[in-house]
């Protein structure tokens, strides 16, 4: 990728204290899979949960097991509904899960969630669940000076097109001020884009919200092609698949669409099988807009600043590298141009304060 020339630190290989201060742009980041594990704990034990009585086996059975060889399958069994007994508790969650992100540098975070994930087992109504989350979200955001957005997320293996229509129409009766996208997420292999045209023409028509589709994460790039071609995507999830395509990769770059790319739960979830050869540096370095993400950090026990570490570590990027692919990150965010201009210069002083802290 282009490097910046700053005289300072363009060939610094940033060590962890380094990565932890560096501040961090993500759009790519889900609520459900962010949970500091503590407090998911203790809302478990609050509710009277049949799960271990003690954090470190509550650690085992809740969380990907680190050095474990890729099992999507595994992956997906980590993700659980039962958490919930009230609005208190998602209110509380959702809290925790912002005020933490003040330990891993965030500047700017487009935070996705579905809030049917959070009425499946509870009864709780989705208009009621995604006020909460969005008003305790952003309280916790205003606490740590975190810059926020959200994007509402659909699970393609839950609804059909019809039915992410007609909750998508549901949650327009209270204020969406602070939604800048709406996601498709779930299983692209048994579910793939072809059958949701319906609501996404509805969503584009609107012109209120991005569109970001998980595609080419476990699939060839068929699925992003559909997904650029009849889903209207405006940013890719993961999109790994781009890696053996060069004509998407082109069309990716002339269409400025963003693939949002995560080291390690593409590892995990057997999307890509080894980390060092992600395709992330050579898709950089090929002008495919990417921006560097964690997807869900305490299922993957792993903080977005491992992901930075990796990129460190196996593409021999910089403390330069990593700030401006931030920067380029920003023309990927669901903002007007105005407040990609703010956010802009927003980082620009943070990474002033952050060479000055560092002595960099």
């Amino acid at each position: 990728m282009g490097l910046a020339n700053h005289k300072q630190t363009k060939n610094i290989r940033p060590d962890r204290n380094i990565l932890t201060e560096l501040p961090k742009i993500e759009v790519h980041r889900h609520l459900e899979g962010t949970y500091p594990i503590e407090s998911l704990f203790r809302m478990a034990i609050k509710n009277k949960l049949d799960v271990p009585n003690n954090l470190e086996s509550f650690k085992k059975v809740f969380q990907f097991p680190k050095d474990h060889e890729p099992d999507f399958l595994l992956f997906l069994s980590k993700f659980k509904k039962f958490w919930y007994k009230s609005l208190e508790d998602v209110a509380g969650i959702a809290y925790d899960s912002v005020k933490s992100f003040a330990d891993e540098g965030l500047h700017y975070i487009e935070l996705r969630f579905n809030p049917l994930h959070f009425t499946e087992m509870t009864g709780l109504n989705p208009k009621d669940v995604t006020k909460t989350i969005i008003d305790s979200s952003d309280s916790a955001a205003m606490e740590i000076n975190l810059k926020i957005r959200y994007l509402l997320t659909f699970n393609r293996s839950v609804q059909t097109a019809a039915e992410m229509l007609q909750t998508y129409k549901e949650l327009h009766d209270i204020d969406l001020t602070r939604v800048v996208g709406i996601d498709l997420a779930g299983d692209e292999i048994n579910y793939p884009p072809e059958l949701f045209p319906e609501f996404f023409d509805i969503v584009k028509k609107d012109d209120r919200f991005g569109i970001d589709i998980h595609a080419g994460e476990v699939t060839d790039s068929k699925n992003m092609w559909v997904s650029i071609e009849q889903l209207h995507a405006d940013r890719i999830g993961h999109g790994v698949a781009s890696y053996d395509d060069p004509e998407i990769q082109t069309i990716l770059k002339e269409k400025k669409i963003f693939l949002a790319q995560c080291i390690t739960s593409n590892y995990q979830t057997g999307a890509w099988k080894d980390e060092a050869s992600h395709p992330m540096k050579p898709l950089a370095e090929a002008g495919v807009p990417i921006t560097i993400a964690s997807d869900d950090p305490t299922i993957q026990d792993s903080l977005l600043i491992d992901d930075y570490e990796k990129a460190v570590n196996n593409f021999g990027w910089t403390v330069e590298d990593l700030i401006e692919s931030n920067l380029k990150s920003v023309e990927g965010c669901f903002l007007s141009a105005r407040e990609k201009e703010d956010l802009t210069m927003s980082y620009t002083r943070a990474i002033e304060g952050f060479r000055i802290r560092m002595g960099l």
